[in-house]
This record gives C-alpha cells, sequence and structure tokens, in this order.
C-alpha cells in the first residue's frame, strides 16, 4: 500500500529528476562551447532543449511508476464517486421520508 500511496510524488519527483539532469548536461554542454549559447536567449534555448529530451525519456523510464500513479487516481476517484452516490441516495431517501409524512399529514386533515 505504501508505494501506491505515494505514486504521484514520486512520479513527479523523478520526472524532475530526470528533467534537471538534461538540463544540468545542457548547461555544461553550453558552459565548454559543445552547443552554441549567447546571452539569455542561449539559456532559455538550453532550458526548451532539456525539456524536449526529458520528456520522451522520462515517457521510457518512467513506465512502472505512470501505471502506479494512474491506478492511484483512478483508485481516489472510484472512492469520491461512490461516497458521493450514496450520499446522495441518503438525501433522496431523506427527501422522500419527509414527502411521504407530508402527504400522510395532509390526508389526515
Amino acid at each position: 500500500m505504501s508505494s501506491k500511496k505515494y505514486a504521484t510524488l514520486r512520479y513527479t519527483s523523478l520526472r524532475a529528476s530526470i528533467f534537471l539532469g538534461c538540463l544540468l548536461i545542457a548547461l555544461l554542454l553550453g558552459h565548454y562551447g559543445i552547443l552554441p549559447v549567447a546571452g539569455s536567449t542561449g539559456v532559455v534555448f538550453l532550458v526548451l532543449l532539456a525539456g524536449l529530451v526529458s520528456a520522451p525519456l522520462s515517457y521510457v523510464l518512467l513506465s512502472k511508476q505512470r501505471d502506479a500513479m494512474s491506478e492511484q487516481i483512478v483508485g481516489r476517484v472510484e472512492s469520491m464517486r461512490t461516497k458521493t452516490t450514496q450520499r446522495i441516495a441518503a438525501q433522496n431517501a431523506e427527501e422522500d421520508a419527509l414527502d411521504d409524512a407530508a402527504r400522510a399529514a395532509a390526508e389526515q386533515r
């Protein structure tokens, strides 16, 4: 249960780590002149490059974590849906009881 409890946090932190690793590599490549970088526009280019490289890496490397996160989210949504359905059914039963009581009181008059 604990592995699924923090699935979203685990996936998000691993994805951020992959992005930061790619950004570090891109910055080092820019610093040593392997990638051409000029001013703040060059830094933006390196950030975009890191995002472009990290996205497919995250998709491939984090498939198990993504599946676990999906299971966690689906479980929570189903739980919320069940609670909402039960609450609505209880409210409807209460309203029906009040309507029946009002009709019974009206018929006795």
